[in-house]
C-alpha cells in the first residue's frame, strides 16, 4: 500500500470515529413503551390511509403521566387529536393505558377492498363523499364503517362497509 493511501485511510476511519462520536452525543434517549399495543393491533389495517395511522398512533404513544394535566386525583382523562381530515378523542386511565375511542375521518383514501367492492355491486358508481368511523373498547374488537356516498349521474345512494368491503 502506498503512503498516500495509507494516509487516507486511516483519515477516513479518524473521520468517521470522529463523526460516530458526535452523532452519538447528539441523539436522545428512546424509550420505548407497549401500553397501548391492543388499540395498535385492533385498529390495524394495511391500507387505511396513512392520515388515520399516524393519528392512531399519536394517540397510543399520548403519555398521560407526562402531560400538563396530569393530577393524581382523576381516574379517567380524554384527550381529543385533530387532524384536518378529522379526530379522535381517547379515553385514558390514570395509569396511561386507553380505554376506548371515538374516530371520524372525512374523505380519506379509501381501502382497495371496498373501492373494489362498490365497484362490483355498483358498476358505473362513484364514490363522491366517505366518512371512516372507528369505535374502540379494550375489551372489545374494534369497530370500523365507511359511510359512502355514491352518485352515478344525477343519482345518489348512500352505503355503509366495514373495512373489508363487506355492505352493512
Amino acid at each position: 500500500m502506498k503512503p498516500s493511501q495509507a494516509i487516507l485511510l486511516l483519515s477516513a476511519f479518524t473521520v468517521g470515529g470522529l463523526f460516530q462520536s458526535v452523532a452519538q452525543g447528539i441523539l436522545p434517549v428512546v424509550t420505548v413503551t407497549a401500553v397501548n399495543y391492543k388499540f395498535l393491533k385492533s385498529v390495524d389495517n394495511k391500507d387505511v390511509a396513512q392520515p388515520v395511522k399516524l393519528v392512531q398512533l399519536r394517540a397510543a404513544a399520548f403519555d398521560v403521566k407526562n402531560s400538563d394535566f396530569y393530577e393524581d386525583d382523576y381516574d379517567d382523562y380524554y384527550i381529543s387529536f385533530i387532524i384536518p381530515e378529522g379526530s379522535v378523542l381517547a379515553a385514558y386511565d390514570k395509569d396511561g393505558k386507553l380505554l376506548r375511542t371515538i374516530e371520524k375521518f372525512k374523505n380519506i383514501a379509501i381501502p382497495s377492498a371496498v373501492r373494489e367492492s362498490v365497484a362490483k355491486r355498483f358498476p358505473g358508481w362513484s364514490i363522491a363523499k366517505d366518512v371512516y368511523l372507528v369505535n374502540y373498547e379494550d375489551s372489545k374488537e374494534s369497530k370500523k364503517v365507511y359511510k359512502l356516498l355514491l352518485e352515478n349521474g344525477d343519482q345518489r345512494l348512500r352505503v355503509k362497509t366495514d373495512g373489508n368491503g363487506e355492505f352493512i
